[in-house]
């Protein structure tokens, strides 16, 4: 029997690489997008969903469940970048990115999860960043939700295995998405204590951006996954420097490490 997928955030960039994976390999892939119409060339059906929309989760859901009678795997993918001084970042611009990065998977996860505990199995993968492993000079906000959901998986899965349904958190370093163009960029303000070197981080994070990873690297890694009889809680995936990263950050006193981000950007 196939196995009937749901990916948030499914029109392009991770999502649309392991949607098309995995339906290549056979799975029943149905992936999210705000604006499906807008999108061509699928191999695989989208449906509308806005994760910060209450209503369209529940239409969402049970969408699947009606044409399926099951949901077998959720990926929670959809999410929104954020630049700025942890100061001088619009709250109602903070407020967006914790909407759609944290609240948004809390409440897709909420609908799934009924029914993956009738089913007595079910398997969420939630994608967070390896940006959640650390706190990154003006990206704060960012680093915050991705490692609220990090924690947030570690919890559920607890609260979950019960029911036979596994949590697996991925941690994807940078890749070849459009997050940058629907990033939101506090602008940098010529009177701003931050200007200049607000203005290298930016600099140094497109620059990484044009120098990502394919996402059909990720892709596999989440195919690999699934295919795990006992897969592990966290994965990370990425260059081997930005993984290498997290292992720096448990060995090293925290001032040194702060030294050696702080060096990175030039700061």
């Amino acid at each position: 029997m196939k196995k009937i997928v749901l990916i948030s955030g499914a029109s392009s960039g991770i999502g649309k690489a392991i949607a098309l994976h995995l339906t290549e390999k056979g799975f029943t892939v149905y992936g999210t997008s705000r604006n499906p119409k807008d999108v061509s060339e699928q191999t695989y059906e989208l449906i509308p969903l806005d994760v910060t929309n209450s209503s369209q989760i529940e239409k969402a859901v049970q969408y699947v469940i009606e044409m399926e009678g099951r949901i077998d795997i959720l990926i929670n993918n959809a999410g929104k970048g954020i630049t700025g001084p942890i100061e001088e970042t619009p709250s109602e611009e903070i407020k967006k990115v914790f909407d759609t990065n944290f609240y948004g998977l809390i409440n897709l996860t909420s609908a799934v999860l009924p029914h993956m505990r009738n089913q007595q199995s079910g398997l969420i993968i939630n994608i967070s960043s390896i940006a959640g492993y650390m706190g990154l000079p003006y990206r704060g906000f960012y680093s915050s939700t991705k490692s609220a959901v990090s924690v947030l998986s570690e919890s559920l899965s607890t609260e979950v295995k019960q029911f036979g349904i596994q949590v697996v958190d991925v941690a994807p370093g940078d890749f070849e998405t459009n997050i940058a163009a629907g990033r939101y960029h506090a602008p940098i303000n010529v009177n701003s204590a931050y200007k200049n070197d607000y203005a290298k981080v930016l600099n140094q994070v497109n620059s990484e951006v044009d120098n990502s990873l394919d996402t059909k690297v990720i892709a596999k890694a989440v195919y690999k996954i699934i295919k795990s009889k006992k897969p592990k809680l966290h994965y990370t995936v990425g260059k081997p420097m930005q993984r290498f990263s997290i292992v720096l950050k448990r060995l090293l006193p925290d001032r040194i490490y702060e030294k050696l981000i702080m060096n990175h950007y030039k700061l």
